[in-house]
């Protein structure tokens, strides 16, 4: 059997602690290559706020694809027999290189997703947790010797990795996203294909495999591929290779990846981040200059692209008043503009597409009746932070994931009522509660219908070693922890009969 050997290149030399920066994102990474792709055709990367170009990319087509899951295949048996102490080398080897290269990695996040220099130290640290806490996998997977009523047999199950990975990362939290798949996959002794939003190919998958190849690991485990959706998406997720596709992204996309993986030739599990309409709720006892903050931090981090994102506020009517004053008096402090200004918090929308849905949103809220408290104009693609009270639920605003700087808040009447606005949505991802009561918190929080709820905190939250992941139209599955490490693997039931059993014919 082939084995496959981990090489550690040895650290830099030189008397600068910072490495030399990155380069070639201009292709392909397959089987341990960057090339470019067979398509014919280049996607020009543009930053947000600027509009200059990052780079341009040679894209893939569909023998890119085929090309890279079966670099993938040939390669996973050899990946999964190699030593525990030899994967998780290349995690802890990996860590030592996003630390080195972390303003690296924040200038691409802010030229390549439009992340403000706040949100891109955020998603740094959470890469680097997730990693962190990947490097512990490879001593994580236990079988079971199980109890059997059977004479002289013994019943086993070992936990097995499914094989090959194919992943399909956003744009928002590009590098996060994408590596909350990756990580796992490799230390659980998985390879993997990653196919990155066209808006983020570099921080969604090329950086990600330049700081493994850095890290030593062997060629055809991690392989990118850069392509369109429209022509090679499909067959990204029906290719016979892959046991399981990991997608983030919206609700929509998720159904159609469902369907798609139902009906491919090799049937496959599917793990499903999607969208969320997520619920800020304000009883009538909270701390008001806490439930203040934590509101506006879950709304506008990011300027609201994030799936966890507030996006409604929801609060008891005998603070209502003084919380939209307060709220509105916060918001007017954000700055808006260049996101690589370290004080900036509003930075540029993705692209033109999702500035003109937004700017939809706002013009329907306030012809439905919604009183705009704060507005502007966009400037480019930089959305000035739009603030509306006496939002109601069924408005579109409140209905639907905005996915931007947009805050609608709701006034409700008692906990119940607040309970059935939350609940009153067909997602169900992430959700909070301000309260000065931890016990009434939790209760509350009990009776949410989502995947996640956060007791007086705001409800962008994620760590390494929590279950990740929704409900109802929010998902399938979840990240993190024991819970991505049972996703990407499988148990394989084995028994072993010791002495000759008597069969009735």
């Amino acid at each position: 059997m082939t084995t496959l050997v981990a090489t550690m290149p040895p650290k830099s030399e030189t008397t600068s602690s910072v490495p030399p920066r990155y380069s070639g994102f201009n292709g392909q990474y397959i089987n341990g290559s960057w090339r470019p792709g067979h398509r014919g055709r280049t996607l020009k990367d543009t930053d947000p706020f600027t509009g200059e170009t990052v780079t341009e990319i040679a894209m893939a087509d569909q023998s890119d694809l085929d090309e890279a899951y079966q670099s993938a295949e040939k390669t996973q048996p050899a990946w999964r027999d190699t030593l525990p102490a030899e994967r998780a080398a290349i995690m802890l080897r990996s860590l030592e290189i996003m630390d080195a290269r972390h303003e690296e990695i924040l200038d691409w996040l802010i030229r390549e997703s439009g992340s403000t220099r706040i949100k891109a130290e955020v998603e740094w640290q959470m890469l680097f947790a997730i990693t962190r806490e990947a490097a512990s996998f490879p001593y994580r997977v236990t079988g079971r010797i199980l109890p059997i009523d059977e004479p002289g047999k013994e019943s086993r199950a070992y936990r097995q990795p499914i094989g090959v990975i194919g992943v399909i990362s956003p744009w928002n939290f590009p590098i996060y996203l994408a590596h909350r798949s990756v990580g796992p996959a490799i230390a659980l002794g998985n390879t993997v294909v990653v196919k990155p939003s066209q808006e983020t190919p570099i921080t969604g998958g090329l950086l990600i495999a330049k700081i493994y190849e850095e890290a030593g690991l062997p060629p055809g485990v991690l392989n990118v591929i850069v392509g369109s959706s429209s022509e090679i998406g499909d067959a990204f997720i029906q290719h016979p290779i892959p046991a399981l596709i990991s997608f983030t992204g919206s609700t929509d996309v998720g159904r159609h990846v469902m369907q798609l993986a139902a009906t491919s030739p090799m049937l496959k599990r599917v793990a499903l981040e999607l969208g969320g309409n997520t619920p800020c709720v304000v009883l009538d006892d909270a701390d008001l200059i806490y439930a203040v903050k934590a509101a506006v931090y879950g709304r506008f981090l990011h300027q609201g692209e994030i799936c966890m994102s507030t996006n409604r506020i929801i609060v008891d009517a005998t603070l209502y008043d003084e919380f939209v004053d307060r709220y509105t008096a916060h918001v007017k402090t954000l700055k808006a503009g260049n996101p690589q200004d370290p004080d900036t918090v509003i930075g540029p929308i993705i692209n033109s597409k999702q500035l003109t849905n937004m700017m939809k949103h706002v013009n329907d809220s306030r012809a439905g009746g919604a009183r705009q408290l704060l507005g502007g104009n966009p400037n480019g693609l930089v959305l000035p932070p739009q603030v509306f009270a006496d939002v109601t639920n069924d408005m579109p605003i409140a209905r639907f994931e905005t996915f931007g700087p947009i805050a609608p808040i709701i006034k409700v009447n008692g906990e119940a009522e607040a309970l059935h606005v939350a609940n009153d949505t067909p997602f169900g991802l992430s959700s909070s509660v301000c309260t000065r009561d931890e016990a009434r918190g939790l209760r509350f929080a009990l009776g949410v219908r989502a995947g996640m709820t956060h007791v007086n905190d705001s409800s962008v939250d994620d760590t390494p070693t929590a279950p990740f992941g929704g409900e109802k139209n929010s998902g399938i599955g979840r990240f993190g922890g024991e819970w991505i490490l049972e996703e990407f693997t499988t148990p394989h039931w084995i028994t072993v009969q010791h002495t000759p059993r008597q069969y009735p014919f």
